[in-house]
């Protein structure tokens, strides 16, 4: 019963506990030096009564470290007050005590006490009525229900109440826990989402200004020097045209200028008319294959992830592939859309200069199916005519990607 309170002392006593034990002990000390008692005519008068009292007081120094010592021991104490002529303060005290166990006692105790001090009170009433058989005797054990079974059900108000605001301080707690772990989430893809958009709209101007000016340096004939400088400005302007638009976006506080409008399929053969510029002098040829039906409409997330896609491709074939046709096909269903772009497998043989590249083109696109719930395939296939051809093949789902939206 007493597991944990062999060394009661170990810890110092609370400030309060130590106010209240020497407030009541010199209380008690004061009415006693001035004859006030609450019994009269027992064997054990005088100064014994200061025993109790000072046992009582000693209590109210481990009465949160070792509650339920301090009851127990309370308990003979509060007994052995009642042979003496009595102190009003040491029975203050024993409610103290029993208070203070249901209080910071263990659970199991809390949930006993009050039950066990409910049923002594209605014991000691019906037994004392047997007794002396007068009515009057049940005013001993209204008398015990408000020195034990009062103060220990006004401790388990008060614990429930303290638990209850324990646990509502943790619930706060692991809720603004769970939003900073959202709040990083959000910001991990919010800078992925804008990485990927970097590089989709800028890698395809830059990859044509490395390829144009890498040929205007190594040829020595003024026409091709004049073309390339002339691909390298518009492809300058452009460029710097999406990466205002997107400095734009991110400096924008949202209460002045509206959504910026992102690309659709619509400007894809804007896309392809560009892509034939760039790629002529590398002897690529780009065609379209839309094979939507007219006026499908699709949800802005795959019109998106379709464009960039395509995007990525064209800018790869630029940078990698070996002269010849560069495919792209859309394909629409009821259920989704597929987005093919297959280009000349790069074999070390381009005769033009070539762009270098991270790898970070595949990532992104990899990553937009990934987060509309298509699937992404790429990587080198073998071709009707026995060559090599590099195929990107994606399936973007519809309707997922309506009900994400």
């Amino acid at each position: 019963m007493f597991h944990g309170n062999v060394n009661l002392f170990r810890h110092r006593p609370h400030r309060h506990d130590v106010i209240i034990a020497v407030v009541g002990l010199l209380t008690g000390v004061a009415g006693w030096a001035l004859g006030l008692h609450t019994q009269g005519g027992h064997p054990f008068g005088g100064a014994v009564v200061l025993v109790p009292l000072s046992v009582m007081a000693a209590l109210e120094l481990v009465r949160r470290t070792a509650p339920q010592f301090a009851l127990v021991t309370g308990t003979f104490a509060i007994v052995a007050d009642q042979f003496t002529l009595g102190s009003v303060v040491t029975v203050l005290m024993f409610t103290d005590l029993v208070y203070a166990a249901v209080l910071y006692g263990t659970p199991a105790a809390a949930r006993r006490i009050p039950v066990t001090t409910g049923l002594i009170s209605v014991g000691v009433a019906i037994g004392f009525v047997a007794w002396l058989h007068k009515p009057e005797a049940l005013l001993i054990g209204l008398i015990t229900g408000l020195v034990s079974f009062a103060p220990a059900t006004t401790g388990a108000l008060v614990r429930n109440h303290r638990d209850a605001a324990e646990a509502a301080i943790l619930r706060a707690e692991q809720t603004a826990l769970l939003a900073e772990v959202d709040r990083t989430q959000a910001v991990a893809a919010e800078r992925a989402r804008m990485a990927r958009e970097l590089h989709d709209m800028v890698a395809n101007h830059l990859s044509a200004i490395a390829i144009h000016s890498t040929a205007a340096l190594s040829l020595d004939d003024p026409a091709t020097t004049r073309r390339a400088l002339t691909v390298i400005r518009e492809n300058s302007v452009d460029g710097l045209a999406e990466m205002r638009r997107l400095i734009g976006l991110l400096r924008d506080s949202g209460a002045a200028t509206g959504p910026a409008a992102a690309p659709t399929l619509a400007g894809l053969d804007a896309l392809i008319a560009q892509a034939r510029t760039n790629g002529a002098s590398s002897g690529l040829a780009f065609a379209l294959d839309d094979a939507r039906p007219e006026g499908a409409a699709l949800p802005a997330p795959v019109e998106l992830a379709a464009y960039r896609i395509v995007q990525e491709s064209l800018t790869n074939a630029l940078k990698h592939a070996s002269p010849g046709p560069v495919a792209v096909s859309l394909v629409h269903t009821g259920h989704g859309l597929t987005v093919e772009v297959s280009s000349p497998y790069g074999d070390g043989e381009r005769p033009r200069p070539r762009a270098p590249g991270s790898g970070a083109g595949l990532v992104g696109m990899r990553e937009r199916v990934v987060l509309l719930g298509g699937t992404f395939e790429s990587g080198p296939e073998p071709s009707a005519d026995g060559r090599k051809i590099w195929r990107v093949r994606a399936e973007l789902p519809i309707r997922e990607s309506e009900s994400q939206g």
